[in-house]
């Protein structure tokens, strides 16, 4: 199942922080960004944060599952701490920070 266009912009409202925060579609699902890095996966219409030390507050809150078929576990986010957690940016930020900046493209020519 797709992902809805309205839940990727219900979880930026959400996460505010207009600037540092953008979602890309891919596969009819989105990779969500912290400054430029992903950071989650929106499938399914749910939410997907990558099991790092930087979100280990999420442990006790969220179960764990993979994002799609065959992929790693995530901590799955319910709606609740997505609407209601004003520290779920800024564990996502945190996330970002320590990630490596992302490798550049190279141009086919």
């Amino acid at each position: 199942m797709a992902t809805r266009k309205e839940t990727a912009a219900f979880i930026l409202d959400q996460l505010g922080h207009s600037d540092r925060f953008s979602v890309k579609s891919m596969f009819g699902e989105f990779a969500l960004y912290a400054d430029g890095k992903a950071v989650a996966f929106i499938c399914d219409d749910q939410l997907f944060v990558k099991i790092m030390a930087e979100s280990a507050s999420l442990e006790a809150r969220c179960e764990k599952a993979p994002a799609y078929p065959g992929s790693k576990d995530y901590y799955l986010v319910p709606e609740d701490i997505i609407a209601g957690d004003r520290k779920l940016p800024d564990v996502l930020l945190r996330i970002a920070q320590v990630l490596p900046e992302p490798k550049a493209r190279k141009r086919k020519g």
